[in-house]
């Protein structure tokens, strides 16, 4: 730990924050304690970097189950409109998104009653393209149709550090996952990764069709 303001960081918070910095994804504590010297208390590290990022422009922020440094949040409305917006999602992809998040493992034909409307092939092979859903495995019912599920990438992108801390309605509109009038009995469940589901695992690497094998 610091002793001070004006003391230097640690050598094993130098190696953690170097480590943290230049990964292309979160780190998590196992994954840091792997680098630094052997008896490292990684917790202790990690508050140690923390510390010296809280009053700064960019803050060590828990995403996806690891840490990763990120802009301060009370700088976000001055940083708005500098960097090129991403692709923007169709309404019917970000429905089709919301009821992965909140109800996987989640079949195509689940997410269509939920909609109440038919899910496009595009809206899908959209999602899976932006890394955000992946194919879970395959539901133990009669068709063995396809289940679907989020990923680390889309807990990182929304600074979200597990599924369980998916927000409620509201914020879930503020966080730009539903907009627009909502289908007819859509609601939101609280959320889980859906651990123990009635599934099997994908079997070898998914194919082209499988985004609408089922």
């Amino acid at each position: 730990m610091r002793l001070s303001a004006s003391s230097p960081p640690s050598e094993a918070a130098r190696l953690a924050e170097a480590l943290i910095f230049r990964a292309p994804t979160p780190l998590t504590e196992a994954d840091l304690a792997a680098r630094l010297p052997a008896g490292t208390d990684v917790r202790a590290v990690i508050a140690e970097i923390a510390g010296d990022y809280a009053a700064r422009g960019i803050a060590l922020a828990r995403v996806a189950g690891g840490y990763a440094f990120r802009t301060a949040p009370d700088l976000a409305p001055a940083l708005r409109g500098g960097v090129p917006e991403p692709r923007k999602l169709s309404r019917a992809a970000l429905e089709t998104l919301a009821i992965v998040a909140y109800h996987q493992p989640v079949t195509r034909a689940e997410i269509e009653e939920i909609r109440g409307v038919t899910t496009s092939k595009g809206s899908l092979d959209l999602l899976l393209e932006t890394g955000w859903v992946r194919l879970r495995g395959r539901r133990r019912t009669p068709g063995r149709p396809v289940t679907y599920g989020t990923t680390p990438a889309f807990l990182d992108h929304f600074g979200l550090d597990a599924v369980s801390d998916l927000p409620g309605l509201d914020e879930l509109k503020g966080l730009g996952l539903l907009e627009g009038r909502l289908p007819a009995g859509f609601r939101v469940p609280q959320p889980g990764d859906g651990a123990g589901a009635d599934e099997d695992p994908i079997d070898g690497p998914s194919l082209p069709g499988d985004a609408a094998a089922d």
